[in-house]
């Protein structure tokens, strides 16, 4: 029999309310201990006094670009990357997360998609739970730090991304501009193959968007940033957020980067506002993640850390952030002045739900992956835990 962990003296974010109750895990997962009690009749052979932290599902972050020097989009030491950045997202409370690989030569693809496989996290970093490929079907007029020479149109045909990533078997994410011809059945074809379609780096007014959503895509890549701005008469894809022409019971998803910089904080508020249950925190952190002010890479292209912001060389583009998921999550609670259960669903529960695995991650119910994290009166992460192991401690607190 496996053990049976009893997580006491805590507070547990259950069902999108903090409430006071054990935690109880067995064999990874988290368990209903009145069927232990009834049931089996047993108690648990390990007791983990957690001082009165809050135990929270572990965050899933669905648009991270690198970190720790290393890109994903960058052929070199691309297993060495993931493995570096893997296990220094558990510091950031990150237990899964999407590798981001922007847009790319066809033949960067082809040697980097295979090399990031899925795969369960443990103490030596985050689960990985396939890739979310930022492009190259977006539009060049909305290309932000992606390199124009390597940005292409599709032609409705799943055969041709096939052809342009060489494999999309580690693919869970496709960011696509819907405004080019036979895009709904491009997106129906993703859909079909359980590929989450996003909508982003695009010109595409309100209908385009709704015709994309209606066709299945459910995801909006770093809402306000690479689309058009909001305007009273068409107010873009930013409009899919309060659209009536879509289905009541199709919730759009759409990322945010809660870092201070990509975002005005009135702006967070105007989401939170309008449409909370769709809020997702991402961070789109790149290679300088963890890293000083220096020179970095994001694909093909050259960066800046200036001024705690990330600038494509030479330029003033914005190209990524720096920041981590729990600095997104305290400064996102600070500009909204939400509660901490609503901040950490968007970067936990609302992701999961993104990516339909919300019976498993982003949760702390029965039957769900014990993936979680405690923090302390401050917010501060104490220690990161996967399938009921802990995975990192944070050496800084006193335990």
């Amino acid at each position: 029999m496996k053990d049976l962990t009893q997580f006491v003296n805590c507070k547990i974010l259950r069902d999108h309310k903090i409430i006071r109750e054990d935690l109880w895990v067995r064999n990874g997962q988290v368990v209903d201990p009145e069927k232990v009690f009834f049931d089996e009749k047993i108690k648990a052979n390990i007791i983990v006094d957690c001082q009165d932290h809050l135990i929270a599902p572990g965050f899933i972050e669905v648009q991270i670009n690198g970190g720790m020097g290393f890109d994903f989009s960058y052929h070199d030491n691309t297993e060495e990357g993931i493995d570096a950045v893997a296990k220094s997202l558990l510091s950031h409370g990150v237990t899964s997360f999407c590798p981001t690989v922007v847009t790319s030569p066809k033949e960067i693809y082809h040697q980097i998609l295979p090399k990031i496989k899925r795969r369960k996290g443990d103490r030596n970093g985050a689960t990985i739970l396939g890739v979310h490929a930022e492009g190259p079907f977006i539009n060049k007029d909305k290309k932000g730090a992606h390199p124009e020479n390597c940005i292409l149109e599709h032609d409705g045909s799943l055969s041709t991304l096939e052809k342009t990533y060489g494999s999309m078997q580690n693919i869970k994410i496709i960011t696509l501009a819907p405004e080019f011809p036979d895009s709904c059945k491009l997106i129906k074809q993703l859909t079909n193959n359980d590929i989450v379609v996003s909508l982003g780096h695009s010109t595409a007014d309100l209908a385009q968007g709704e015709d994309a959503v209606n066709c299945g895509a459910t995801f909006i890549t770093h809402l306000f940033n690479a689309m058009l701005p909001f305007h009273h008469r068409d107010p873009g894809l930013v409009g899919l957020l309060t659209s009536k022409n879509i289905p009541k019971d199709k919730i759009v998803h759409f990322g945010i980067i809660a870092d201070g910089i990509h975002t005005h904080p009135a702006a967070l508020r105007i989401a939170y506002k309008v449409h909370p249950e769709g809020l997702v925190l991402v961070t789109d952190a790149i290679s300088a993640l963890g890293l000083h002010e220096g020179k970095y890479k994001i694909g093909q292209l050259d960066i800046d850390i200036r001024d705690g912001k990330a600038y494509v060389a030479g330029t003033n583009t914005l190209c990524g952030s720096i920041a981590t998921m729990i600095e997104c999550v305290k400064f996102f609670m600070e500009a909204t002045a939400c509660g901490p259960e609503f901040a950490i669903d968007a970067a936990s529960f609302h992701p999961a739900k993104l990516l339909g695995i919300e019976n498993t991650k982003g949760t702390l119910s029965f039957g769900a992956d014990a993936d979680f994290i405690l923090l302390n009166d401050n917010f501060e992460i104490d220690s990161t835990w996967i399938a009921g192991q802990k995975v990192w401690m944070n050496q800084d607190i006193n335990h």
